[in-house]
């Protein structure tokens, strides 16, 4: 394994680790924070790439928030209190806490619209889709699935097709793994990382936030027009794999992958 992420805050940046621990909704502290509109549904690059550029670290206790223009702000990396909400993300209605009108108003301020911040409490349980989950597996505020992976080499073979090369962060992975052939990891069933069990629930389903340039926060049609002439099935187009994973544990950037299952 290459390369680990998290994205605390669905949407904006995400932070390079040298390892991640593992909870049960995916890695500690990923897309626990949600950006909603005031009426409590999801907002994310799809509406708002400026999102692109919301700058998201942890220090200590404190979710640090930063943005071209604003002056940087912080919130509880893991608020215990906040006022009660109900968020919609895809088809879930969601338990959530708002994180108050500061915040609010330095968002809001930043990306022109009204909104807030919210966070999912321990106490709030969104289940992964019963068709792909084992055994009442949960996620946080990602699309669907606690782990996106990606390969080093897939994403160097569609840069082959490209006029400008899409860099990694364009996949938002939270997984990167370098040393399998080009789309390999469309076989991948079961495998270990760091000796942690994990499957593939399904491949990713492409959407336009991967236009967005995410050092510019601009919209184009690459690469996702390129993807859709080699990589589209049943009308979705399809790169990288969502995985679900068991037990506890720290995986580390140098970890082993070790299939189990392939197809």
């Amino acid at each position: 394994m290459s390369r680990l992420f998290v994205y605390p805050v669905k949407s904006a940046r995400g932070i390079a680790l040298e390892e991640a621990r593992l909870t049960d909704r995916g890695f500690e502290h990923d897309r626990r924070f949600l950006i909603t509109d005031r009426r409590g549904a999801f907002l994310t690059q799809r509406e708002l790439p400026a999102l692109a550029l919301l700058g998201v670290a942890v220090a200590g206790d404190a979710l640090c928030l930063s943005a071209p223009g604003m002056p940087p702000i912080t919130a509880p990396l893991r608020p215990r209190s906040g006022a009660p909400r109900q968020v919609r993300i895809w088809g879930a209605t969601c338990d959530a806490l708002a994180l108050g009108d500061e915040l609010a108003g330095w968002l809001g301020a930043y990306l022109g619209v009204a909104c807030e911040l919210v966070y999912m409490p321990e106490s709030s349980i969104r289940p992964v889709s019963p068709t792909y989950a084992h055994a009442g597996e949960r996620v946080g505020f990602a699309d669907a699935y606690p782990f996106l992976l990606t390969t080093e080499e897939s994403v160097a073979e569609l840069a082959g097709r490209l006029a400008e090369p899409a860099p990694m962060n364009r996949f938002r992975p939270n997984i990167v793994v370098r040393g399998a052939a080009p789309y390999a990891e469309d076989g991948w069933r079961a495998m270990t990382i760091g000796g942690v069990p994990f499957h593939v629930a399904k491949p990713s389903e492409r959407c336009i936030v991967l236009t967005v340039d995410q050092v510019t926060g601009r919209k184009g049609k690459e690469p996702l027009a390129t993807l859709a002439g080699y990589r589209k099935k049943g009308g979705k187009v399809l790169f990288g794999q969502y995985l679900l994973h068991r037990g506890d544990g720290v995986v580390r950037v140098g970890d082993a992958l070790t299939l189990l299952a392939v197809s």
